[in-house]
């Protein structure tokens, strides 16, 4: 099957996603290839933030840090359901970085760009009921956002989709043939095991880690620019303290770790950062990085872990733009677009965070404006990404449940969080409880599962339980079996 497109973007990731999105609705015909499933890769292990990067302003990243706070700001009115502000606490020891330096990049970060979402930075104390060791009194406070960094990449794919662009997942770029009028695209889907071809005018390669390799691979050409890889790993561990704020954590190293309420029960600890050898897709957590990370904690917090109560850890490869001579840790999280005309256009995106992954696409799209003069205009910052057109989730709570009065509370408070004003499509037209089908365990009814295969291109267990919900970490291995045995079936049809 062959068919014809203008742009064709390579990575399902959330660069790749939102730069489809964004094409999709000023006018583009659009085909986005994965090879795997949607968030894959890096941008589903990712720390799960929304952020400026306060400490990115001690390497005098001041650009990027007000791009991404202005970000912040956009994102959270377009995915009000799955970004959500949280408060972090900086506790100060005495070896810390200087209370005033603290101080001062705090107004910096209140002040780069226009709050409206999120309160200020302000100093606190700690009691004796404190999480923390006795010997932390004071500490400092300020404002960011949590995010489910894998639905924001599904999410990003479902805009594309409804904006016309062809997705394609389990479907990987294998080889490219320039022809007089643009580029011969050979897919192959892995799912369907059989090639599929595309025809394009423009190549975007946004597949992250692995976009100087598929460059070269594709062009038969070494990749115009050198990238660092970079291991940040995490760990999950039993919840460490009381309410909804999150701590970072600075270390004598001078790098800073995070520790994050997570799906209620839990903490979020990381990153780290080393750097990465070897495939992207198979990087895991070694035993110096948890020790690394539980040392750190141990450090700050009265209740010490180990490493029997680390529930679950992933690990994430980021590609950085090479700084010859720069540590890891300093190198920038800024992008970098390349072009070459190989005799046809190809993009590659280098470099990039979860927060600017929108203002990467329109950067994108800039640059595409010489090749598409009938190009649409920007757009994608004043709209909200499917599910997120809503005020306020305790109002659009109750709306759907004076809608469905009979649906469970637990299943509405998680699919509003989950899905937002899309929940009301994903019960459709059932009528109680029972109308939901099979239930495979721990609030997953088949009604749900049926919406994830057929709207979100999910196709595995793996697909539904780590990146449509974040239900792997309460699901059995059984069940996880049965859940796999329904969705082979259901894929044979």
């Amino acid at each position: 099957m062959e068919s014809r497109v203008d742009l064709l973007v390579i990575g399902g990731g959330i660069n790749g996603t939102g730069i489809a999105a964004d094409a999709a609705g000023r006018g583009l015909s659009v085909c986005l290839c994965e090879k795997s499933d949607l968030a894959g890769a890096t941008s589903s292990w990712s720390t799960k933030l929304i952020h400026g990067g306060l400490r990115y302003l001690e390497n005098y990243d001041f650009l990027l840090v007000r791009k991404a706070l202005k970000e912040r700001e956009v994102l959270i009115e377009a995915a009000p359901h799955i970004i959500r502000p949280i408060a972090f606490q900086i506790p100060q020891l005495a070896n810390s970085r200087p209370a005033w330096m603290i101080q001062a990049g705090l107004f910096l970060y209140d002040n780069l760009a226009r709050r409206r979402h999120f309160k200020g930075s302000r100093k606190v104390r700690y009691d004796a009921d404190s999480p923390l060791d006795a010997s932390i009194r004071t500490g400092f406070e300020y404002w960011d956002a949590q995010v489910d960094d894998s639905r924001l990449v599904v999410l990003n794919a479902l805009q594309a989709h409804r904006k016309g662009a062809e997705v394609l997942t389990r479907c990987e770029c294998v080889a490219i043939e320039a022809l007089d009028d643009g580029w011969k695209v050979r897919l192959f889907d892995h799912f369907r095991q059989q090639e599929v071809v595309r025809h394009c005018k423009v190549l975007v390669n946004a597949s992250g880690p692995w976009v100087a390799s598929l460059l070269a691979n594709l062009t038969q050409k070494p990749a115009p620019h050198e990238i660092r890889l970079v291991k940040g790993s995490h760990i999950v561990v039993p919840r460490m303290h009381e309410g909804d704020h999150a701590f970072m954590l600075q270390h004598d190293d001078g790098r800073i770790v995070f520790v994050i309420p997570y799906l209620q029960d839990y903490s979020l600890v990381g990153t780290t950062e080393e750097e990465y050898v070897g495939d992207p897709g198979k990087a895991t957590i070694s035993e110096a990085e948890s020790s690394y990370l539980l040392s750190i904690v141990n450090h700050y917090f009265k209740r010490q872990l180990q490493q029997t109560d680390i529930v679950y850890s992933y690990s994430g490869v980021r590609p950085l733009i090479d700084e010859k001579g720069k540590n890891a840790s300093k190198v920038s999280r800024d992008y970098e677009i390349e072009k070459i005309e190989n005799p046809h256009p190809i993009l590659s995106v280098y470099g990039g965070k979860v927060t600017t992954y929108r203002v990467l696409a329109e950067h994108v799209l800039e640059e595409l404006s010489d090749y598409f003069p009938e190009l649409g205009p920007d757009w994608t910052s004043s709209v909200a990404l499917p599910g997120g057109d809503f005020a306020e989730l305790t109002e659009l709570r109750s709306g759907i449940q004076d809608k469905f009065p009979w649906l469970e509370r637990a299943l509405l408070e998680r699919w509003c969080a989950t899905y937002g004003s899309e929940t009301a499509a994903l019960i459709g037209d059932a009528a109680s409880m029972s109308d939901l089908g099979e239930h495979f365990g721990n609030g997953l009814y088949q009604r749900e599962v049926e919406y994830l295969q057929q709207t979100e291109w999910a196709r595995t267990a793996d697909d539904i339980l780590w990146r449509r919900t974040k239900l792997g970490y309460v699901f059995t291995q059984d069940q996880i079996a049965v859940l796999d045995s329904y969705l082979e079936r259901a894929n044979q049809v």
